[in-house]
């Protein structure tokens, strides 16, 4: 009887120490409550290396993450939308971009602050957006020696 106790009280430990851990690991990575955050949209040509979960970065610093992304039918962008923190406040003419972290990282969300005497609100959106630029199609320019004045003669 006492060893059946034993088994059960120690079964009930793993799984309080399980549970503990996905609680963790969903606040973590940003699943979960978006209660000191306010939301902000954004439209981009491509979204290469892009996912919900994405880092949004100022000054390199973590500041929000991408709640959504979806295809726009009218202007075949990607709409996506930004969960930022309530104590970062962007001017309106903020710009929004997607970098990378060198040759071998991943892509993150990058915003440089604008000047604008006026913020951005919830649910606003950034107007100056720059999608992801394709290293391979740059690294073909590249090597096929393409440019503007190739054939031109003096």
């Amino acid at each position: 009887m006492a060893s059946e106790r034993s088994e059960i009280l120690a079964g009930g430990i793993v799984l309080a120490v399980a549970l503990g851990f996905l609680v963790y690991a969903g606040n973590a990575s940003g699943f979960g409550s978006d209660a000191g955050s306010y939301p902000l949209k954004a439209s981009f040509r491509g979204v290469d290396g892009i996912t919900v979960g994405s880092d949004v970065r100022l000054a390199g610093l973590k500041v929000g993450t991408i709640t959504a992304l979806s295809l726009n039918p009218q202007t075949f962008f990607a709409d996506a939308t930004i969960m930022l923190r309530n104590d970062i406040v962007l001017p309106d003419d903020s710009a929004i971009l997607i970098s990378s972290e060198g040759l071998l990282g991943g892509n993150f969300v990058e915003i440089q602050p604008g000047g604008s005497p006026d913020n951005l609100g919830p649910g606003d959106e950034i107007e100056d957006t720059q999608g992801s630029v394709s290293l391979v199609s740059l690294l073909m320019k590249f090597v096929g020696g393409k440019s503007d004045t190739a054939g031109a003669t003096e």
